[in-house]
């Protein structure tokens, strides 16, 4: 948790001069994400920003209705220990994650060397083909069953459409895994697992 003092709403400085460095990564959007693995600059608190379960993005409340801004900020999204951070080279700030920072909204397969590769775009224009770098894995969800998430890079999840997760069932196959037969999926040679094969009525 952030200290309250260090907040810019409470220091006095306005929400928006907290993204004042975002001038000077815009262009690398059209590169992909922003290199913010290497940038270490000061934390400056927490801004009233918030990706809302079903992958909105808000600002103070109301939905941020451009598609070029939302996926300027997703460029430089970080995970950091205990927080969800917005991060340029000048400064780093917080905000609030309700689930997953990314949506998987499009499933493609296609077939390499024998075998399946799938492929997500995400709702914000990412492509993540599922292998040992970008696992899928599953979390059990409150009165939906299972929920399925993909990894499209260090530490930032995307979960996966209910209806794209269908699909996963319906490629899903029944393999020996630690000893005990699970249903799942294959891609890019490797077996995810969903769920214990005795367990696939509860699907």
């Amino acid at each position: 948790m952030a200290d309250s003092s260090h907040r810019p709403g409470v220091s006095g400085a306005a929400p928006d001069q907290a993204l004042r460095g975002l001038d000077g990564v815009a262009a690398s959007r059209r590169r992909g994400p922003a290199p913010v693995h290497l940038w270490n600059p000061p934390f400056c608190g927490d801004i009233d920003m918030r990706i809302a379960a079903d992958g909105t993005w808000f600002y103070m409340g109301s939905p941020i209705g451009r598609p070029a801004l939302v996926q300027l900020f997703a460029s430089i999204l970080r995970r950091d220990e205990d927080r969800f951070v917005l991060v340029t080279p000048v400064e780093r700030v917080g905000i609030r994650v309700d689930d997953a920072p990314f949506l998987a909204v499009e499933l493609v397969e296609s077939v390499a060397s024998g075998e399946p590769s799938l492929t997500f775009r995400t709702n914000v224009e990412d492509f993540v083909t599922v292998d040992k770098d970008h696992p899928l894995r599953f979390a059990p969800g409150a009165s939906e069953g299972l929920k399925p998430y993909v990894l499209v890079r260090s530490g930032l999840w995307a979960l996966v459409k209910r209806a794209l997760f269908y699909d996963l069932v319906a490629r899903g196959q029944t393999w020996p895994w630690e000893c005990e037969d699970w249903f799942g999926v294959c891609s890019g040679g490797l077996f995810f697992p969903m769920t214990r094969a005795a367990e696939l009525e509860g699907l």
